[in-house]
């Protein structure tokens, strides 16, 4: 007796890769300062230099960054391998060289869910205070900053 096997009408649409994918979306600034900065909190420097290596082929490929950078290609290359450890020199031309720049953010101890999270990043205390029982303080020993010290 023969086995009945299936067989498929149409062939299967081709699927797009990942890696294709996620390099077309790279192309937007936006997309890779967010992705950089998610490796960053991930705390793994081997994914780190991976998604340094997927921005840098979604803005022309690690020989333009390396250009771009003023960095040989070889040692581009070498820094954004999975054992890559680069200066911080190194690290600040890659990442100008791919338009975006390295930031340091305190770290919010006290708001931890996503609503208190929101409510400091607007820094709007309303929710929490009773404004309409507040009441005017006077400081009479309080000084006027001199001007110099001023933020311009």
């Amino acid at each position: 007796m023969q086995k009945r096997t299936s067989r498929t009408t149409k062939p299967a649409p081709p699927s797009v890769s990942y890696e294709a994918l996620l390099i077309e979306q790279l192309k937007d600034p936006e997309e890779a300062a967010a992705y950089i900065e998610a490796a960053i909190e991930d705390g793994d420097q081997a994914a780190l230099m991976l998604a340094l290596r997927h921005v840098a082929q979604a803005l022309g490929g690690v020989s333009e960054i390396a250009r771009k950078s003023k960095l040989t290609r070889e040692a581009t290359y070498r820094m954004l391998s999975k054992t890559g450890n680069p200066e911080l020199r190194s690290l600040t031309a890659i990442l100008g060289a791919a338009g975006l720049r390295l930031s340091v953010k305190p770290i919010l101890k006290h708001a931890t869910r996503p609503v208190k999270r929101a409510r400091a990043k607007t820094r709007d205390s309303s929710a929490i205070v009773d404004w309409s029982k507040a009441e005017r303080v006077r400081m009479p020993n309080l000084k006027p900053t001199p001007p110099s010290r001023l933020r311009k």
